[in-house]
């Protein structure tokens, strides 16, 4: 049985095919366009088939401009302080992760660029009707965490990008990618940052982002891309000019299996939804969930009443091994919007692999726990 249930933080389990392509890379080697042999050939096509890969499940024809990084904080980093702002002046979802709130705390701090959040319903969801009252000529740049990693709302991108026009929007695929679909053409997405641990089952350590206007950006890093090593300036091309020095090519081989062999739900949703009506119901605890259940990931957070936070994530793995996360996962502001900060609660991420039967031993045993913290 799978009692891992912290798929947020990083997916278990992973596709067997996976460590079966990293293997393969391990015992072939090569590097990325550094060279004219055989090996790195070899090694140069799968990564541009891995760009492919990723054009195609963010829904874009773009394929040149996948770029790829070690992760999602690292591209969202690339892309906030890359930007050009000339308002000085970005507008940021009510659910951000610290990958999105440092960077934007940064900048106000070093350089006097000053952001505000959306404005938003209880649970966090961005209200549409109200962007239309925003003046938007003066906001250089838009960031919406597409779903939260806390309470697993979904954003509606596509609403969003109409509402704020010609303003780029980046958009936080971090939680989303490999659970839900993402459509960056049809929805208008200027930039988005992915990783390839969590939904999408690959390994730590690649990620990247779609970016559809390079030149609103300026690189992160630079250094050696083994394409116009006669100059010092980075080149002006892409993807060679935000993939400075030698990529994470073991994980991109990882990734490759990943997108290669992504798995169908095997757990119900009627299951899924009947247990967090169940949990609703119960005056021990505080659920941290969308407002309306259509906008609901598989995510979602506990906020048991009747003994902390943490004492009740050591119960659950204690008595019964489930795999679960307590505190602020790394989202001050998305606690504070949903007012359970600084406490934080204990949050739940499923994976496609779970099973209804998983999905019910979850909730007897998180019913356990609550039965002996209130009698305790």
């Amino acid at each position: 049985m799978n009692l891992y249930f912290d798929n947020a933080s990083t997916s278990f389990p992973k596709p067997p095919e996976v460590g079966e392509l990293i293997t393969k890379y391990l015992s072939e080697g090569g590097t990325y366009g550094r060279a004219a042999y055989q090996r790195v050939f070899n090694a140069s096509r799968l990564v541009e088939e891995t760009r492919e890969l990723v054009a195609s499940v963010i829904g874009t024809s773009l394929i040149s401009n996948v770029l790829f990084t070690y992760n999602s904080t690292y591209a969202l980093n690339t892309v906030i302080q890359g930007f050009t702002y000339k308002h000085r002046k970005i507008l940021i979802s009510p659910l951000e992760h610290n990958a999105v709130g440092r960077p934007v705390e940064h900048l106000k701090q070093e350089f006097g660029i000053d952001y505000d959040i959306l404005p938003h319903f209880s649970d966090g969801l961005v209200d549409t009707e109200k962007l239309k009252s925003i003046d938007f000529s003066q906001v250089d740049l838009v960031i919406i965490n597409h779903v939260s990693n806390v309470n697993g709302l979904i954003q509606p991108i596509k609403e969003i990008k109409q509402a704020i026009g010609i303003v780029p929007l980046l958009v936080d695929a971090s939680q989303s990618l490999g659970k839900l679909p993402v459509m960056v053409d049809e929805w208008g997405i200027d930039m988005l940052a992915f990783t390839g641990h969590k939904g999408l089952l690959g390994p730590t350590g690649i990620g990247g982002f779609f970016i559809r206007k390079p030149e609103l950006v300026k690189p992160l890093v630079y250094g050696g891309t083994g394409s116009n090593s006669d100059k010092l300036e980075m080149p002006k091309f892409y993807p060679d000019r935000f993939e400075a020095g030698t990529m994470n090519i073991l994980g991109i081989y990882g990734l490759y299996g990943a997108l290669e062999n992504q798995p169908n739900v095997i757990y119900t949703i009627a299951v899924f939804r009947e247990i967090i009506d169940r949990l609703k119901t119960n005056s021990s605890i505080k659920l941290l969930i969308a407002n309306n259940i259509e906008n609901q990931s598989d995510v979602f957070s506990i906020v048991p009443l009747k003994t902390s936070v943490s004492n009740f994530t050591k119960l659950l793995y204690d008595i019964h091994k489930i795999e679960v996360r307590g505190g602020l996962h790394c989202s001050p502001i998305a606690y504070q919007t949903l007012g359970e900060y600084p406490q934080g609660a204990v949050r739940v991420s499923l994976s496609n692999y779970h099973t209804d039967s998983e999905l019910k031993h979850l909730y007897s045993c998180i019913s356990d726990i609550i039965d002996k913290t209130c009698n305790g």
